[in-house]
């Protein structure tokens, strides 16, 4: 099984991301800021904050549902905002997509908020709303059924230091892991964080019995060429010790984000 985790960034690198997205076959593909605007005319619009302007593909979540017909899609939005065309206000949805190849029957699943609540009538202040998506799918090759879970951490403008919000969003999504999950069995977790390596997020997914990949295995970078700040943590993949690793990479390139891609070959 592949499982591949990555921050899409809105889609704004969409001409590599595209096929990279569909090139790297992964079985489950979980993606953070996507959007998903049901009326628009233009391809790209823009997000507007206290005079930042980003760029963000308008039906992202569409198109990469198209471009993947053998995979099951979810959608999981943490709120509905205001875009731009031009002058023009559009409604938007930002948040979670999930994808799983229907070969992997889904006998599980469960979305819940980890920080925050939905919000229906603008992006809320910050930090804002996130959410988490939790699987459970059956592995009919190798006999057994394994729970994957997702996240986008709350961006706190003061950093990614522990504060009682961080702590409260890793014991929510622990709590909607065992929504989902059976005692024992096989769990992979991941998402971008939006924490540092020495969290306290990382000693309560511990609980579940999990280690994270990226750091357990030395590697000190999940950004691109596209984030020129420092630390260069964000994203991780955790797993039990009972799923056995085959590969596990921090993609270096191609580069579809500002957030590397972090793929994971399993059995």
């Amino acid at each position: 099984m592949r499982i591949v985790s990555l921050n899409a960034w809105g889609g704004r690198l969409h001409e590599p991301l595209m096929p990279y997205l569909v090139d790297i076959d992964a079985d489950v593909l979980c993606l953070q800021e996507v959007v998903r605007t049901l009326d628009a005319e233009s391809e790209w619009l823009v997000y507007r904050d206290h005079g930042v302007e980003l760029l963000q593909r308008a039906n992202l979540f569409e198109e990469l549902k198209a471009a993947l017909p053998a995979h099951d899609a979810f959608f999981s939005p943490v709120a509905r905002g205001d875009l731009f065309d031009g002058d023009r206000r559009l409604q938007s949805e930002f948040g979670l997509a999930t994808f799983v190849r229907r070969t992997y029957p889904i006998i599980g699943q469960a979305v819940g908020f980890i920080h925050g609540e939905f919000s229906a009538d603008g992006w809320g202040p910050h930090p804002r709303s996130r959410n988490a998506h939790c699987i459970r799918l059956f592995d009919y090759e190798h006999g057994y059924p394994i729970t994957i879970a997702q996240m986008h951490g709350l961006r706190d403008i003061e950093g990614k230091g522990d504060k009682p919000a961080r702590r409260h969003q890793a014991d929510a999504l622990v709590e909607l892991i065992r929504q989902v999950r059976q005692d024992g069995e096989r769990l992979v977790v991941c998402g971008d964080f939006n924490v540092l390596p020495g969290s306290v997020t990382f000693e309560i997914l511990g609980s579940l019995g999990l280690v994270d990949l990226v750091t357990s295995r030395g590697h000190g970078d999940t950004r691109t060429s596209h984030y020129r700040k420092e630390p260069r943590f964000a994203d991780y993949m955790l797993v039990t010790p009972d799923i056995e690793v085959i590969n596990f990479d921090p993609v270096a390139e191609p580069e579809v984000s500002d957030h590397r891609a972090l793929l994971l070959d399993l059995r």
